[in-house]
């Protein structure tokens, strides 16, 4: 039935289109009138919003300039690709029932040669406040993984998830989540997730996540935000790749598909092995929020915390942790939007159209990985713990609502560790042209 439905809808969206381009004739349903809007890409719906569809999309061209530690000889490297290049379809497929489709031709968001699908879930709205969601989509972990790669401050988020990348990643899983706005000043989810890796038995690697926001301020420059998060995988008997190989915010090191640094990228082995089944026991992950905005002044940080807990009398615990604080402030005077579903920030919308909106930015990262399997030294890993501290400044120019135009750079300095020339310091320039629909 739903699928009759949503067959007549979308012939009636084509036939519709299909005249307007002819300036001629008449086109009429057998239900509800429909409304087409053509602002932010092409979306149709009909007026008792029973049914509707959105197709939209994104398209980001980066190119990064990096040396020292970016580097395995510490020259200078560089990298030009598409960081993204999705096509997406939203909608309500029938009355409660809500869909997305995100497919990334870019091939950095995943492995696949061809294209990835970033997000393909289906989620019922009829338990309200409740929403159920089912599919392939990121699991809820953390502030800046919430807000849309689309409105994120910085080009790329911050190094601390690099040191725990699963929680906040399907790898190609899927999921079940449970989320709701409680009372209109509190965002809750909880979710379990099948990831694309087995034990020894074929039985797929499952992950807990839990996030709880608290915003009694959740206006556009008026905002305050505290939340807590949690991730558990269990890796009993899974060969787990337990390596903390962190990009520090460079991407152009090392991509999935495009051009990039090549042999002479350095994303480098902070700690960790990849073990065989039986070497690892769990992997968990504490998380804490906290963001203030007022007006066009925004003020945003991350705590994150990984235990992956070894099986082996021979192994020892591997502990990493890593942080940043963030303050952005638009000089042409707009508020970043933020939304309270998803507990997240949302996109700034220019109020001047000639000369769009402007937006300055500093962030500090720090990450740290404890790992006392390490105990030689080799040329570039000491005895010790690894850590690297990350200085970001950036300019955003949202030129309209579509288009955004980024410039980030990045000094980086690392401890216990160095690339295969002895530098532990680095340099890197990143830019960003955006185009959404």
């Amino acid at each position: 039935m739903i699928r009759k439905h949503f067959a007549g809808f979308a012939a009636s969206a084509l036939t519709l289109a299909v005249s307007a381009q002819a300036f001629a004739g008449t086109v009429t349903t057998d239900g509800a009138d429909i409304v087409i809007k053509t602002k932010g890409g092409l979306e149709v719906a009909t007026t008792d919003k029973a049914f509707s569809f959105k197709l939209g999309g994104r398209l980001q061209a980066d190119y990064g300039r990096f040396d020292g530690f970016h580097t395995k000889n510490g020259n200078t490297g560089d990298g030009a690709y598409f960081r993204r290049a999705f096509l997406e379809l939203s909608g309500v497929a029938y009355q409660d029932w809500k869909y997305v489709i995100s497919y990334d031709f870019a091939h950095n968001a995943g492995s696949a040669e061809d294209g990835y699908f970033d997000e393909a879930s289906i989620a019922y709205t009829g338990f309200a406040p409740v929403t159920l969601k089912f599919g392939r989509f990121d699991p809820d972990f953390g502030l800046e993984k919430a807000t849309s790669s689309k409105w994120i401050t910085a080009i790329e988020r911050n190094a601390a998830y690099e040191v725990a990348d699963w929680v906040n990643g399907h790898e190609n899983g899927l999921g079940a989540q449970a989320s709701a706005v409680v009372g209109g000043m509190a965002w809750v989810s909880a979710g379990l997730t099948a990831k694309d890796s087995n034990d020894s038995d074929g039985d797929s690697t499952k992950q807990f996540n839990a996030r709880g926001v608290f915003a009694p301020m959740s206006e556009a420059g008026n905002v305050l935000h505290l939340g807590l998060n949690y991730a558990q995988r269990d890796l009993d008997d899974v060969a787990a790749d337990g390596r903390v190989r962190p990009r520090l915010t460079v991407r152009g090191v090392s991509t999935a598909g495009g051009n990039d640094a090549g042999d002479n990228g350095n994303r480098a082995v902070f700690g960790g092995f990849r073990g065989v089944a039986g070497d690892f026991e769990d992997d968990t992950a504490w998380g804490a929020e906290l963001a203030w905005a007022a007006g066009p002044l925004s003020v945003q940080g991350e705590y994150l915390s990984r235990e992956l807990k070894a099986d082996r009398a021979t192994i020892q615990d591997i502990e990493t942790s890593g942080y940043y604080g963030q303050v952005a402030y638009t000089l042409t005077g707009e508020s970043r939007g933020y939304k309270l579903d998803g507990a997240k920030f949302d996109s700034i919308k220019p109020s001047n159209k000639q000369i769009g909106a402007w937006e300055l930015f500093y962030r500090y990262d720090h990450i740290s990985v404890e790992d006392d399997n390490i105990v030689t030294a080799t040329a570039t890993r000491e005895v010790g713990d690894a850590e690297a501290k990350l200085h970001t400044v950036g300019v955003n120019w949202y030129a309209n609502e579509s288009v955004k135009v980024a410039a980030n750079y990045v000094m980086s300095e690392t401890d216990k560790i160095t690339n295969a020339a002895g530098d532990d310091d680095g340099d890197a320039v990143v830019m960003r042209l955006q185009y959404v629909f």
